[in-house]
Parts: structure tokens; C-alpha cells; sequence
């Protein structure tokens, strides 16, 4: 088959990441792939790009320049498949996908979309997603927002588990840890909510004096998290790492993987503990909640409550038996529910199902 992917950038993130080793699967497994990324080409895209793989970047410009610039692409290169990940993609690609003679045009949305809804940008999504044979969900949780939202396609949508590429520990050289190391790993955002996070590990530091929190990731909050450290007094407890391509260390050094997210889909960082049996904290909320229950992988708490997780911190690293089994419930899960083999697979009946 000949797929294009439909992207906003190939920027560093979650869905990107994502979406560039579905690229690579993809095209292991015999099919052409190539990605169309609105705004810009970013480091992901660089990497493409590197392995010979075709990115188109039409550049930013009013709705109605960007579908003909679509159009005319798809037309040109006559896909089978055209799979636009979330909502501007979406918007800017499917109708022009469907009207260039496009057999299959799925779109995939990666985040919880949680209520109150962007009304306005959730009716636009509804109904351009009409020119699309199937609108996918990461998780449980993100199909029934969207099953909830106006004029949804209820009938249309359907949930395929988000897949990672396992943690791989050949030639990797370990990082120099002082103590129980909790790690997360993502966008510095303000739906991250790590001051919760950073309020719950200088609590659970009374009980635990050698606790760490490494936190691997940037992005606008990150001077904000830093003064809240500070304040803290935990500012050498709390290790900024920023953004890193390469992260397999980081899983090797950690013994709990934390997220105090506010609302979350599926990430990409969850299930790669869970390839390599890191046990998981997390709030309550969306794909990752769902999955650490499912596969009996972790711990939660509620969202803010850093008190309870603070509690749970202490809890995990006073039981490294209770570790040792979530972890390895975790590994188990992943083996048999998230991996990419198994997503490429879901995705490519999607694709040959209309």
C-alpha cells in the first residue's frame, strides 16, 4: 500500500514520535510511507528524512491555500491510505485526501479530548471527520469523549491501543544515581501538573532522604518548576535533564515512572517503562490511568492530591516486592497488548476496511 501520514510538525512529541516509527514499521512490512508535515520538518522529520523517506512541508497559510496544497499532493501521488494524527491535520487533509481519489482516510486523535469541549473546534472536527472511514481513539477513554462529542461518528470510531518500540539496554552506559529515582519524561506543559508531582516528592523526601525526581523533557513551564523547587528546598532533589533524543539511561536508572498529569491519552513514556518492567505512579486520568489498571502495572492517585502521592511514593519505595510485581505485570502487558507490531497490525485491517 502507499500511506501518507498527516502531521502538524515532526517536532519532538509523543504523537510524533509515534508516528515516525509507525513510518519505519510500516515500510519494513513492504509498504510505501511517506508524511506530509504542515508547519515544519523538526528533528523527527530531519531523522526521516535521513533514513529516505519523503516529507512533504507545505508551510503554514490560510485553511483554504492549505487543502488545495493538499489536494494537489495527493493527486499527484495517488495513496492508498492518507492517516492524519489529531485534529488540525484532520481538518486540513481529509477532505482534500477524499476528494484526490484517496481509498482509505483515517484519523487518529492522540489526546483524552475531556470535556467541556472547544465546542467550535470539536463541530469542525465532527464534521470533516464525515470524509474519513474511520476517526480512531488511543485508549478507552479518548473513544468515549469522542463518541460524546457534537454530530461524533459514533458508529465510526474506534479505539487502537497506542504502541511503543521497547526499551533496548545494548550499549548503553548507566547514569549515576544517589537513591530511589523516580522519572518522568515529556513535554513541560501545564497539563503535566508536575508542581504536583514536585509537591509530592519533597513530602515523601521526609520519609525517603534519598529520593530523586528526574524529570527529562522542556518546554514554557519549566523556569516556573524550577523557582517552585526552590521554594521547596528540593532544588538538589529535582534534576532537570531537558530534552533528550535518546533516553534508554534514563529507564535503566529509574525505579518508579511518575506522571501527575491533569489529563493524558496514552504516552508513548508509559509504555516503555512498561517494556522494560519500570512500575508506574500516575493521576487518575485518561489512556494512562486506564492501562496501569488494566495491565496492573502501578500505582495512582488523584488529580492534585500530591498528599496520596506522596504516600504512594513512600509506599513504593519501602516494598521493592511490590515493585518487582508491577513491574513484571507491566513487561507482561506490554508484550501482549502495546507493542507496535501489535498497532501497525490494528491499524492495517482499519486501512482495508471501509
Amino acid at each position: 500500500m502507499k500511506i501518507v501520514h498527516v502531521v502538524y510538525s515532526l517536532e519532538l512529541g509523543g504523537a510524533e514520535v509515534l508516528v515516525a516509527q509507525l513510518c519505519r514499521m510500516q515500510r519494513a512490512n513492504g509498504h510505501d510511507v511517506s508524511v506530509c508535515a504542515y508547519s515544519s520538518l523538526g528533528i523527527l522529520g530531519q531523522e526521516l528524512q535521513a533514513d529516505g523517506f519523503s516529507i512533504y512541508v507545505p508551510g503554514e497559510a490560510p485553511p483554504a491555500l492549505t487543502m488545495l496544497r493538499y489536494f494537489r499532493h495527493f493527486r499527484a501521488l495517488r495513496p492508498d491510505v492518507v492517516h492524519c494524527h489529531n485534529p488540525a491535520p484532520t481538518l486540513q487533509a481529509a477532505m482534500s485526501a477524499r476528494l484526490a481519489g484517496a481509498r482509505s482516510v483515517i484519523a487518529t486523535r492522540h489526546s483524552l479530548v475531556a470535556p467541556p469541549y472547544d465546542m467550535a473546534a470539536e463541530i469542525k472536527f465532527s464534521l470533516l471527520s464525515y470524509f474519513c472511514d474511520w476517526v480512531v481513539g488511543i485508549c478507552e477513554a479518548t473513544c468515549a469523549n469522542l463518541r460524546g462529542a457534537p454530530f461524533a461518528r459514533k458508529d465510526r470510531t474506534v479505539r487502537v491501543y497506542n504502541g511503543a518500540a521497547p526499551i533496548k539496554w545494548t550499549g548503553v552506559a548507566p547514569l549515576e544515581k544517589r537513591g530511589f529515582t523516580m522519572l518522568f519524561l515529556g513535554r513541560l506543559a501545564e497539563v503535566k501538573d508536575l508542581g504536583t508531582l514536585i509537591r509530592a516528592t519533597a513530602l515523601a523526601r521526609e520519609r525517603v532522604r534519598d529520593l530523586e525526581l528526574w524529570i527529562v523533557g522542556d518546554g514554557p513551564v519549566r523556569g516556573e518548576l524550577e523557582a517552585l523547587c526552590a521554594e521547596l528546598n528540593v532544588t538538589k532533589a529535582v534534576r532537570f535533564w531537558g530534552r533528550q533524543m535518546h533516553t534508554a539511561q534514563f529507564y535503566q536508572a529509574a525505579d518508579v515512572f511518575a506522571m501527575s498529569s491533569v489529563s493524558e491519552g496514552l504516552p508513548m513514556s508509559l509504555l516503555q517503562a512498561m517494556s522494560v518492567g519500570v512500575p508506574a505512579l500516575v493521576t487518575d486520568v485518561g489512556g494512562m490511568a486506564e492501562v496501569v489498571r488494566l495491565a496492573k502495572c502501578g500505582l495512582t492517585a488523584s488529580v492534585g492530591d500530591w498528599r496520596t502521592m506522596a504516600e504512594q511514593i513512600v509506599r513504593l519505595a519501602e516494598e521493592p516486592d511490590l515493585r518487582a510485581q508491577l513491574g513484571e505485570c507491566g513487561r507482561r502487558a506490554y508484550q501482549a497488548e502495546f507493542t507496535l507490531d501489535q498497532m501497525e497490525a490494528e491499524y492495517r485491517k482499519l486501512y482495508v476496511r471501509s
